[in-house]
């Protein structure tokens, strides 16, 4: 799709060189001899510096020819840069403030500079070492509703609205990924999948679960034909970086348009994989129950600050095709338009519940895992709290038409996960 001049991986020692007449660093930075360059990149992915000066900080951003996890035996197209350009733009005009502020992209380099978030941390590790992040659920409710509702035929003009399906239709290698390795690979004996040892008995009967695999072929479904709105199309805790008084979203090269549940469903699975480990990661009984109580009023926060969000969007900017005032408030029927939101949330809601499922399933059956189990140096006790993280997502997956409120969900996850 994008035109690729003399593209070459950038490193430490050549980003200075290559990128030190671009005015978009010089500004912020001065001259790039007084640079210092690390590479963070953690991901699954691309590479990812921090550049720094005496006068200020960026993040540089580049896609790789293949997926850094595996090597260059799976190679993968450099769009995915210009899809995440694409993404930020809009995801930041939906909630300012809520990513990071762009200031060069190249597409010949795939590369994307960025504002520094500092002193955030990645929501995941921050979990993990016990940091208190009082803004994390009403932030991310916040974001949910308003990019997942701006981004929808029931808020966006129509030829707006289809002009971009159309260009989101074109990130199909990264959407190939999501429908491989998060709903079909878990399930069967995929090459790429990997597990702790200890759950061999446990990954067969995965593979064997009829009503399990119902649940995901249902999900895969909606996702693959539900063009309901943009998502983040990633959005877990490793895509989020917090401070005590501000969440920004990040890593968007997975954008598409797909189910508003789908966003949804993914992060809250990641909270609540969360707390299943929390214990693991403090050794004093008191403080696991207390990040425990954090852990489930935050996914508690979340949802409803996203239900209450975007109620107030349907009541105020629901302006698109799909708009419906014609039909019930025109009309004089405000009580029908209220029973159509309850309605639309009840799907999201049970949307939310199945990709959660089967997104903690690929989380520890499939190929990309999380710190918060990999971290668990112990095996006997990371496969067992593996096992009871698939159990409560088995039982979201193939139960979500049963569990009414996010409340009913955390009860179920205490009464698994214990105090």
């Amino acid at each position: 799709m994008l035109e690729r001049i003399s593209y070459h991986p950038l490193d430490c020692e050549s980003l200075p060189r290559r990128l030190g007449e671009r005015v978009e660093l010089l500004a912020p930075l001065g001259p790039a001899t007084g640079w210092r360059v690390r590479e963070v990149g953690d991901g699954n992915l691309n590479l990812v510096f921090i550049v720094e000066s005496d006068r200020g900080s960026l993040v540089v951003k580049q896609a790789l020819p293949y997926a850094r996890v595996v090597g260059e035996s799976w190679p993968m197209s450099l769009d995915r840069a210009f899809f995440e350009h694409e993404a930020l733009k809009r995801l930041g005009a939906r909630d300012p403030g809520r990513v990071p502020d762009l200031k060069l992209f190249a597409p010949t380099q795939a590369l994307l500079v960025m504002e520094h978030l500092t002193p955030h941390k990645v929501v995941r590790r921050a979990l993990i070492e016990g940091e208190e992040l009082p803004r994390l659920g009403d932030h991310l409710g916040l974001y949910l509703a308003r990019t997942l509702f701006r981004g929808s035929d029931w808020s966006m003009p129509t030829a707006a609205r289809k002009a971009d399906l159309a260009l989101f239709s074109g990130n199909v290698e990264l959407a190939g990924i999501t429908e491989d390795l998060v709903f079909s690979d878990p399930f069967k004996d995929a090459p790429l999948n990997r597990h702790t040892p200890g759950l061999e008995a446990t990954v067969q009967a995965v593979r064997a679960d009829r009503a399990l695999k119902i649940a995901a072929q249902e999900m895969k479904a909606r996702f693959a034909t539900c063009a309901e709105t943009l998502l983040h199309g990633d959005l877990h805790t490793g895509s989020v970086m917090a401070t005590a008084d501000d969440t920004r979203v990040i890593d968007a090269e997975f954008a598409l348009y797909g189910p508003m549940g789908f966003d949804v469903g993914v992060l809250l699975a990641h909270l609540w994989m969360a707390y299943f480990t929390r214990k693991a990661h403090r050794a004093d009984a008191r403080t696991a129950a207390r990040v425990g109580d954090q852990l489930l009023a935050t996914t508690n926060t979340c949802w409803r600050v996203f239900a209450a969000e975007f109620s107030r969007l349907w009541r105020t900017e629901r302006t698109g095709i799909l708009g419906g005032r014609d039909l019930f408030e025109d009309q004089g029927d405000a009580v029908g338009s209220e029973a159509a939101l309850a309605q639309h949330l009840d799907t999201v809601w049970r949307d939310a519940l199945g990709f959660a499922g089967i997104e903690i399933h690929r989380r520890i059956l499939g190929l990309a895992h999380v710190a918060e189990f990999e971290a668990i140096a112990d095996l006997g006790l990371r496969a067992a709290l593996e096992r009871t993280a698939l159990a409560f997502g088995r039982h979201m997956a193939v139960n979500r038409r049963e569990m009414d409120t996010v409340d009913a969900v955390n009860r179920i996850a205490r009464t698994m996960g214990g105090r």
